[in-house]
């Protein structure tokens, strides 16, 4: 079984512990593969169990219809003005 190591926080440690001692450094490296996996997971699981506790604290944001209006035209006489908007829209027209 080829042991390799994933993370580069891992590789940097590798290669700064290396010994030159060939049965040495293959200890150390079992070892930190060991390490690195344990890390991987609990990392793994503390990222999914905060992004289910995020996901379970968004605010569901019911839709809002759009505002119909109809007035009659200032142009027109047998056409009146239509108007589709968004509720919390505000014309500056109407509102002075």
């Amino acid at each position: 079984m080829d042991q390799k190591l994933k993370l580069n926080e891992f590789k940097v440690a590798f290669t700064a512990l290396k010994t030159g001692v060939p049965w040495v450094d293959y200890l150390l490296l079992g070892l930190l593969c060991g390490i690195e996996q344990w890390y991987i997971q609990v990392r793994v699981v503390t990222e999914v169990n905060r992004a289910i506790k995020d996901y379970e604290t968004i605010e569901i944001v019911t839709p809002v219809s759009p505002v119909y209006t109809e007035k009659p035209s200032e142009t027109s006489t047998s056409l009146p003005e239509m108007r589709l908007t968004a509720p919390w829209y505000i014309d500056e027209v109407e509102s002075h």
